[in-house]
């Protein structure tokens, strides 16, 4: 890994252009584009890195052909004007220059098998395989003493400099040592705290990590959060379980390009990736605005692909850039598939999205009044109704038994109330 490269000493990028979302002029673009590649230069002035990344990827079987087919779905992907489609592929080039430090925490290391080891490696793969990946517990040889050491020397070198990524939730509960790791058995708290204070920027891969995810459903036994929302701190959040490998490297290009953090929606995630609505650019949306839709799993609606709103399918409640980047090479996503989205991609999906096969107008309920574990709302209305009937009951019987035992209760004589005077004076 080369060191000498101060990223914050880099050329600044006044602008950086969002197609669709903020507005620009012709000038605008110029100069962010030339801003762009001043910073490039500044990275790779002879082009010795690219040169090196290019050969990897020719060892790998890839073309250059490729590359540029990639360079320019990575350019749309990220909302760039088609003139930065050479710029991304520079800036993928010499993305290894930057060191990044990834820790997992209570997960399934589900992102780390999604994004790493996938049977076809692509562009996305081979730039997470080449990045300076100092430290990744999941897939780094050392071990125990070995890797705390290893931790500890990457974060004391490039202090300031390096990105850290998590995935996983933060367990907060008992003092947080339901996640203890390494030989001295540290929390995931003060793993996490130590790693943020020397970052750059934060990413959390991952819905668990974004939000805490399945670990934080109810009712959340060891007090599961999210990175941003457990320390306290910005967290750009690549949110999707597991997230996707375009947009992990997209925010990564983001950081080469443009060293600013990209702009996020209100939940911290870039809105070149979460902008809209996974309804609204979904192949099957055609047949939910004609009301044709798939009414049972394999039935002649489902044969012909149409839309999967009343098989439980979230996609009208859920931003992602899913229908447009898709999975595996960009081949397939679960739409494509024949199922419906489960909303992964949002906050406590596991709690307000499910049952994942039902609408959300079936959804059932936990009782308030606790009454059995789930409710729909007839049956807690039902409930209600009763208990009011029961209350009116009771109060009719308790009124007949004192009007039987106290016969004169209703209009008390005082003698110490004073006669009403006559209305006419």
């Amino acid at each position: 890994m080369d060191s000498s490269i101060n990223w914050d000493d880099l050329p600044k990028v006044s602008g950086r252009p969002l197609e669709g979302i903020t507005e620009h002029t012709a000038q605008d673009v110029q100069q962010a584009v030339r801003e762009v590649d001043e910073r490039l230069n500044a990275i790779d002035p002879d082009g010795t890195v690219s040169r090196n990344f290019i050969d990897r990827f020719i060892a790998m079987g890839l073309t250059r052909r490729d590359f540029i087919k990639w360079s320019s779905m990575m350019t749309a992907a990220l909302m760039l004007p088609p003139i930065f489609e050479s710029r991304v592929a520079r800036a993928a080039a010499v993305s290894t220059k930057l060191p990044v430090v990834w820790i997992n925490l209570q997960d399934c290391d589900g992102n780390t098998e999604s994004l790493l080891r996938t049977s076809d490696p692509g562009f996305a793969s081979l730039i997470l395989d080449t990045i300076s990946l100092d430290y990744n517990e999941t897939v780094m040889a050392a071990a125990g003493y070995q890797a705390m050491d290893r931790l500890n020397e990457v974060i004391a070198k490039h202090k300031g400099q390096y990105v850290a990524i998590f995935e996983g939730s933060l367990p907060l509960g008992n003092n947080g040592t339901f996640y203890t790791t390494g030989a001295n058995a540290e929390t995931g708290i003060s793993l996490t705290k130590r790693v943020v204070a020397g970052a750059k920027m934060v990413m959390a891969a991952g819905t668990c990590a974004a939000f805490g995810g399945i670990p934080a459903a109810q009712p959340n036994p060891t007090g599961a959060k999210g990175i941003g929302d457990g320390l306290n701190i910005p967290v750009v959040n690549i949110s999707g379980c597991p997230a996707n490998a375009i947009n992990l490297v997209g925010t990564i290009l983001e950081v080469v390009m443009f060293n600013d953090n990209p702009a996020l929606d209100r939940y911290g995630r870039p809105l070149w990736a979460y902008a809209h609505r996974i309804h609204d650019n979904c192949e099957r949306r055609g047949h939910f605005d004609a009301g044709e839709y798939v009414l049972n799993w394999g039935d002649t609606a489902a044969q012909n692909e149409w839309c999967l709103f009343k098989m439980g399918c979230k996609g009208p409640y859920t931003y992602n850039n899913c229908p447009q980047v898709r999975w595996n090479q960009q081949v397939s996503w679960p739409i494509r598939a024949g199922h419906g989205c489960i909303g992964c991609a949002e906050p406590n999906f596991w709690d307000t999205m499910s049952p994942f096969e039902q609408p959300l107008g079936a959804k059932v309920y936990g009782s308030a009044l606790g009454i059995g574990i789930d409710a729909s709302a007839n049956t807690v209305g039902e409930v209600v109704v009763g208990a009011a009937v029961a209350g009116i009951a009771i109060h009719a019987t308790a009124t007949w038994i004192r009007d039987k035992q106290s016969p004169g209760w209703k209009n008390p004589q005082s003698k110490d109330i004073p006669p009403k005077p006559p209305l006419n004076q």
